[in-house]
């Protein structure tokens, strides 16, 4: 009886509703699993720089619109707050020879307080849409998912076209085997550098849209942003696989990040929706992204344990 009232209690109009701004943010946290997927994918690392370059990318766009720069403008500033941020791991890992997840700590502990200071020493800065002319705000949800897709749209483009060249085709040959390519003269180390600034320029202009859509910049708003990142990545990644199998290229697997991302909000939506206690979100993202690691290795499970059975009855037969 208890059950049937609960879900008599839920409305389903109400999850529609909450369905465009699930996929705005969505798009938006996507953006930033592109920047993670240039770290743990193609450098096969673990950055957690992230998590302070998304909320610095906030604070610098933020504080710019408010001293009456244009959006874009603060954003582009954004970009290369973040891509200084990472060039800073890179070289705390590189120079220094920290390793690269202890290099991404302190830069990220670092930041916490650079971002006080960049906001003031405030928490937290609001940005009213009444005020200030935005790119995106969740006051327009339509506007907000267009604006955002074509934004993702564009730099999924610009990646598909970087990597091809020999600097992109460098840098993704340090993350595949960096012996190798340090014996074909490639300057790993620079390598190293370089897919740092680029991930976290990313991140950083993930921040600077996300404070323009939810109208706030907050110095706790990135805590996490790396388990999202990593939750999109691997949902995308199972989902390209499944749906598009060996024809899945590299194009493919950048959207599908961003799909990824999209997936991953509608989750938080639905679990919203059902009523579940928010402080719990954090517990539900890393179950989700647990079950879609452990895909990948449960099929290739399967598949071994049908090859040991066939070879089994073959013998047999033999």
């Amino acid at each position: 009886m208890a059950v049937s009232a609960y879900f008599a209690s839920l409305s389903l109009l109400k999850l529609i509703k909450n369905v465009p701004g699930g996929i705005a943010q969505g798009l938006i946290w996507g953006l930033m699993a592109l920047g993670v997927l240039i770290t743990f994918r193609l450098l096969d690392v673990a950055d957690l720089t992230v998590d302070g370059s998304f909320t610095l990318g906030a604070a610098v766009t933020v504080m710019l619109i408010i001293a009456g720069w244009p959006a874009w403008l603060a954003l582009v500033i954004a970009v290369i707050a973040g891509i200084l941020a990472g060039l800073c791991t890179g070289l705390l890992h590189v120079k220094l020879g920290i390793p690269v997840i202890l290099a991404g700590i302190l830069t990220q502990f670092s930041l916490y307080s650079i971002n006080l200071r960049i906001m003031g020493m405030a928490a937290n800065k609001a940005l009213s849409v009444d005020k200030f002319n935005l790119l995106l705000s969740s006051r327009f949800i339509p506007s907000a998912i267009l604006t955002s897709l074509i934004i993702t749209l564009a730099l999924v483009i610009i990646f598909y076209w970087y990597f091809g060249t020999e600097q992109g085709s460098a840098l993704r040959a340090t993350g595949a085997n960096p012996a190798m390519s340090s014996a074909l003269g490639i300057d790993v180390g620079a390598m190293k550098v370089l897919g740092l600034s680029l991930s976290n320029g990313v991140v950083a202009l993930s921040g600077g849209l996300m404070s323009q859509y939810q109208g706030f910049a907050d110095i706790n708003m990135g805590r996490g942003a790396i388990v999202i990142g990593l939750a999109a990545v691997i949902i995308g990644e199972v989902l390209g696989k499944a749906i598009l199998g060996r024809h899945l290229n590299f194009f493919g697997s950048m959207s599908f990040v961003v799909i990824g991302g999209i997936v991953y909000y509608l989750v938080v939506v639905l679990v919203l929706w059902l009523k579940l206690n928010s402080n719990d979100l954090k517990l539900i993202t890393a179950v989700i992204v647990a079950l879609f690691l452990a895909v990948p290795y449960l099929r290739e499970q399967r598949k071994t344990s049908f090859k040991r059975l066939r070879v089994k009855e073959d013998s047999r037969h033999a």
